[in-house]
C-alpha cells in the first residue's frame, strides 16, 4: 500500500494528520498495522502531535517512500502479464480494513485498561500496607509512652519510699541522741522525773477543744474524666503530679483513635484549666483527694 493510501486510511479512522504522518514515517511506511501499533504505543508522547519538520525525518520518510514505491513498481511490472494493476482499494476492502483496524484499536485499549487496572490494584495494596505500617508504628509509640509513664511513676514511688525511710532513720537517731544525752533514759527531757510526786495534769476538755484541727495530707488523688461520648475514665494519680499527666492519660486512652485538641474543666465551681495550669500539681489546683473533670473541645 502506498503512503498516500495508508495516510488516507488512517485519516478515515479519525487519527489527526500529524499523528498519522509521524506514525507512517516512524514505521517506514510498512503498512497500516505497523502504524497503528506505533500510534497505540506512543499515544501519550508529548511530541506525537507535532508535524514532521526536521530534515532527517523528511529524508528518512522520502527514502522509505521511494523504496516502497520502487518495490511496488517492480511488483507491478512482474504482474503486468497477469492482468491490470489496481491503484487503489475498493470501498469493500477499505471498509474491511477499517473494521479490522478498529478491532485492533479496541484490543489495544482493552489491554491498556487491564494494565492500568492492575497498576491501580497494586497501588491500593501499597497504600494499605503503608497504612498498616503507620498504625503499627503509632501503636508502638503509644506503648513506649505508656511504659515510660509507668517507669517514671514507679521511680517516683521508690524515691518517696526512700525519703520516708530516711525520715524514720532520722527520728530514730534523734531519739537515741536524746536518750544518750539524758542519762540513757528514753523519757522525754521535758517530762518530770518518775520519782517526783508532782501530779500529772490532764488537760481539760475545754483546752482540748481549743486546739486547731490537724489538716490531713493526701499523697494520692482519684480523678474521673468524663469524655465527649459520655464515657468515664478513672485513674489514681499522685498529689504532686502535674495536671499534664492527666491530659496525657486521656490522650493515650482516647476511644476511637487520636484525640483532637480539648480542654479540661470542672463543673462546680466552673473552671477551665489553661496551659499554665498544666504545669501545676494537682494538690495546688484543689483536685485532691478526688475530683471530676470534663473534656470539652477547644
Amino acid at each position: 500500500m502506498s503512503e498516500s493510501s495508508a495516510l488516507e486510511s488512517l485519516l478515515e479512522m479519525g487519527f489527526p494528520a500529524n499523528r498519522a504522518e509521524r506514525a507512517l514515517a516512524a514505521t517506514g511506511n510498512q503498512g497500516i498495522e505497523s502504524a497503528m501499533d506505533w500510534l497505540m504505543e506512543h499515544e501519550d508522547d508529548p511530541e506525537v502531535d507535532e508535524a514532521i519538520s526536521t530534515e532527517a525525518e523528511k529524508a528518512e520518510s522520502a527514502e522509505t517512500t521511494e523504496t516502497t514505491e520502487t518495490t511496488e513498481n517492480i511488483e507491478n511490472t512482474e504482474n503486468m502479464d497477469t492482468g491490470p494493476v489496481r491503484t487503489s482499494l475498493t470501498e469493500e476492502e477499505k471498509e474491511k480494513q477499517t473494521r479490522r483496524m478498529m478491532e485492533l484499536i479496541a484490543q489495544k485499549q482493552q489491554e491498556r485498561e487491564e494494565r492500568e487496572k492492575k497498576e491501580r490494584v497494586e497501588q491500593e495494596k501499597q497504600r494499605r500496607k503503608q497504612g498498616q505500617e503507620l498504625s503499627a508504628i503509632k501503636q508502638r509509640m503509644q506503648e513506649q509512652e505508656m511504659q515510660k509513664a509507668v517507669e517514671d511513676r514507679r521511680r517516683e514511688k521508690q524515691e518517696e519510699r526512700m525519703a520516708r525511710e530516711r525520715v524514720k532513720e532520722k527520728i530514730a537517731r534523734d531519739k537515741a541522741e536524746r536518750a544518750r544525752r539524758f542519762g540513757g533514759s528514753s523519757v522525754d527531757p521535758v517530762s518530770p522525773p518518775a520519782e517526783t510526786s508532782t501530779p500529772v495534769q490532764i488537760p481539760s476538755p475545754s483546752s482540748t477543744s481549743q486546739e486547731p484541727p490537724v489538716k490531713k495530707e493526701y499523697d494520692q488523688c482519684r480523678i474521673q474524666v468524663r469524655l465527649l461520648d459520655g464515657s468515664v475514665l478513672t485513674q489514681t494519680f499522685r498529689a504532686r503530679e502535674q495536671l499534664a499527666a492527666v491530659r496525657l492519660y486521656v490522650e493515650l486512652n482516647w476511644p476511637g483513635g487520636e484525640a483532637g485538641p480539648f480542654n479540661l474543666l470542672t463543673s462546680f465551681p466552673r473552671r477551665v484549666f489553661t496551659e499554665d495550669d498544666m504545669e501545676q500539681p494537682l494538690q495546688e489546683l484543689g483536685l485532691v483527694p478526688s475530683a471530676v473533670l470534663i473534656v470539652a473541645r477547644k
